[in-house]
């Protein structure tokens, strides 16, 4: 691992969250690397409300989080399967952890990750030592940063570092243990997304050497969702980026100038071009599966806010 992941996948309207939001990501302990992808930190201190969206990765996520008025509390966040919404409002914190997909299990080893797909699960139920203690510990001072002046910076840097250690401190506190299996589909979910040419469970299963069936059952204990979830998720991860960005297909750079003009269903893409990188049949399904997943079409998601030039 070189460090925490720097595109913003999965995230509806990023530069619209960022505008409205301090976002980072951290890097946990080296011990804590091979089962997390990062630490994600969130403030906000917002004059109108504000609803992010998300496309979910096929990762749980431990989230620690205070707004609205209350103490603070922590989730286990399974494998969300629909379009995550949250709104935001006032001043809030979120603490949270991605595990890599297949890298939770050591931590809860008892039930399959699949159990835990779907489901939103108070800290305490899922981990040990998640007391109130801890969570209050992981989100830290209510004034620790928020407000702040800017020539507060290294006291702001240092209680950023110390919700870091935290994090990590409850995290080694668990002893994961070691997993040949999930080391296995770390590195199976790891080839899906880094490997285009893998578009279907057989090809994946060919790859691996086993059977289709077997991979599934694989996916189920140490994913939480089935290989073929994991194979159209990162391809409306990839279609999502590139509308956002405006970027054409591998190589080609933007097709249509941008988020603004173009033809066919994404103004500034080719959309045609982008299904068959994808390795969709033909645009229409690649269509269907944007708008089922993201809530709307690439039509409307690429569309430039009004005043922009086309």
């Amino acid at each position: 691992m070189t460090g925490p992941r720097r595109d913003t996948r999965g995230i509806v309207e990023a530069q619209e969250l960022f505008a409205r939001v301090r976002f980072r990501r951290r890097e946990p302990a080296p011990a804590l690397r091979p089962y997390l992808e990062h630490y994600w930190l969130i403030d906000w201190d917002l004059t109108e409300p504000y609803a992010s969206h998300v496309v979910p990765h096929p990762s749980v996520n431990v989230v620690f989080q205070r707004y609205g008025g209350a103490a603070g509390w922590g989730e286990v966040a399974g494998i969300g399967l629909r379009l995550f919404t949250q709104k935001l409002e006032g001043r809030g914190r979120v603490c949270g952890v991605q595990f890599r997909p297949g890298g939770f299990r050591p931590f809860a080893p008892d039930r399959p990750v699949s159990d835990w797909t779907g489901q939103r699960l108070p800290v305490a139920d899922v981990l040990p030592g998640a007391e109130q203690d801890t969570v209050l510990g992981i989100l830290g001072p209510e004034a620790a940063e928020d407000g702040q002046p800017e020539t507060h910076a290294q006291a702001h840097a240092e209680a950023e570092d110390a919700r870091v250690a935290a994090l990590d401190a409850f995290l080694l506190g668990l002893e994961p243990e070691a997993d040949p299996q999930a080391l296995r589909a770390m590195a199976l979910v790891d080839l899906v997304r880094t490997d285009r040419s893998i578009r279907r469970v057989a090809e994946l299963a060919a790859a691996e050497g086993v059977s289709a069936r077997s991979l599934q059952r694989l996916f189920a204990a140490y994913v939480g969702v089935g290989p073929k979830w994991v194979i159209l998720r990162y391809r409306i991860h990839e279609a999502l980026e590139r509308a956002e960005s405006g970027e054409g297909p591998a190589g080609g750079g933007p097709a249509g100038g941008g988020r603004g003009g173009g033809e066919g269903p994404g103004t500034g893409l080719d959309w045609a071009a982008l299904a068959a990188e994808l390795g969709y049949s033909d645009q229409a399904h690649l269509v269907r599966d944007f708008t089922a997943t993201v809530g709307v079409p690439p039509t409307a998601y690429a569309r430039p806010p009004l005043g922009d030039s086309q």
